[in-house]
């Protein structure tokens, strides 16, 4: 396809599960419908060891994101999030949840269902480490909406805030923004945490090779933007155009008759002016 759907997520729990990840996946189901679909039954997978299970059942449901809950001895209270590409698998990390907070136990106004957040990655973490690119990437594609040109600033409801600390603990927060009175045109925002709130260490992660990541991020030719000629752009997205004109002879411009070089008549009135008061001085001196 040129142009790609809305990315639906599918979620899913293994063959056993905690209390804190079934409500967590209960917060991001509500957080994220209705671009979602929810398996209740449990499944006897995991992913790390055989991710074929989770390819058919995500290319079942028509699915190309994945959330996976389950918890053990080993690893409790585990959440795998994960992509896929032409129905295989791309990327996932595994999360282990060491802190969490429900939307139940805030006791603030809640956002209205089908809302675009505001992504906001803090820290300059994220770009020091290759799964760590691969975990922001994977993140924005999890609670990406559809593609559009403008919003208005009432539309603006949600703030998801992802933050790495220096013991690389994954902090996850969400707000909803209130618009307050503020005497200007522009509203003062405040941000008001309404949960889930979550603390994650990142345990696993196994993402796709370089070749195999620019495949898929690869666009087609024809939504590329055809480059003009002598056509620019500045980074505040005015246009710049240049214009080549050919070598000119001035000796060959007729300038005699050329409106903007002609002398207007109090130019002419001052000229003749002085003409009379040089002649009479002359006059004088003889």
């Amino acid at each position: 396809k040129l142009i790609e759907n809305v990315k639906n997520t599918l979620m899913l729990e293994g063959r056993k599960s905690s209390g804190n990840i079934k409500n967590v996946l209960k917060d991001l189901y509500l957080l994220k419908k209705p671009l979602v679909k929810r398996l209740t039954r449990l499944n006897d997978i995991i992913p790390f060891e055989n991710e074929l299970p989770l390819q058919q059942l995500a290319e079942k449901n028509e699915c190309s994101m994945f959330m996976f809950g389950s918890s053990s001895k080993k690893r409790p209270d585990n959440l795998i999030l994960g992509r896929m590409y032409e129905n295989e698998l791309l990327d996932m990390v595994e999360l282990g949840l060491v802190k969490y907070r429900g939307l139940g136990e805030f006791k603030t106004e809640k956002i209205s269902s089908n809302v675009k957040p505001c992504l906001v990655f803090n820290g300059p973490k994220w770009t020091q480490s290759d799964e760590l690119k691969r975990l922001k990437c994977l993140l924005i594609d999890s609670f990406h909406r559809e593609t559009v040109d403008s919003i208005r600033l009432q539309g603006m409801e949600h703030v998801l805030s992802f933050t790495i600390t220096d013991d690389l603990t994954l902090l996850m927060r969400s707000y909803s923004i209130q618009l307050k009175k503020s005497g200007q045109k522009t509203p003062r925002i405040e941000l008001t945490e309404m949960g889930p709130s979550c603390d994650f260490v990142i345990r696993r992660t196994k993402i796709a090779s370089e070749d195999l990541y620019k495949l898929s991020r690869k666009r087609p030719k024809t939504l590329k933007p055809v480059k003009k000629k002598n056509l620019s752009t500045d980074v505040f997205g005015n246009k710049h155009g240049q214009v080549h004109v050919g070598k000119q002879n001035i000796n060959k411009i007729q300038t005699r008759k050329v409106k903007a070089l002609k002398k207007t008549p109090e130019e002419k009135k001052a000229k003749k002016k002085a003409q009379a008061a040089a002649a009479n001085g002359n006059d004088s001196d003889e």
